[in-house]
């Protein structure tokens, strides 16, 4: 397998990594600023606040995506598999 060979596979296999995650994470983060905010305007302090609606929000956002991302990898896998004979030695 040639170095741009590898570079292309580690390439998309990062690609296809962050663009799964990516909708979790940013969902996590829009959450948690919003909770921020309101735990600074009521002056409430409690960890549970913070955590609890994140984990909710992440795990809706991961099941309501669930068919994209499940096709996404498909996808992904798919391909590697029908360029499986480039990664070979020969």
């Amino acid at each position: 397998m040639g170095h741009e060979t590898l570079m292309d596979l580690c390439k998309s296999t990062l690609l296809t990594a962050l663009l799964i995650c990516a909708p979790a994470l940013i969902v996590g983060m829009l959450v948690g600023l919003l909770v921020s905010f309101f735990q600074t305007v009521t002056s409430l302090q409690e960890q549970t606040l913070t955590i609890v609606p994140k984990m909710l929000a992440v795990l809706a956002t991961i099941v309501l995506l669930m068919p994209w991302i499940l096709g996404t990898l498909r996808e992904y896998t798919a391909a590697l598999f029908s360029n499986l004979s480039a990664y070979g030695h020969g």
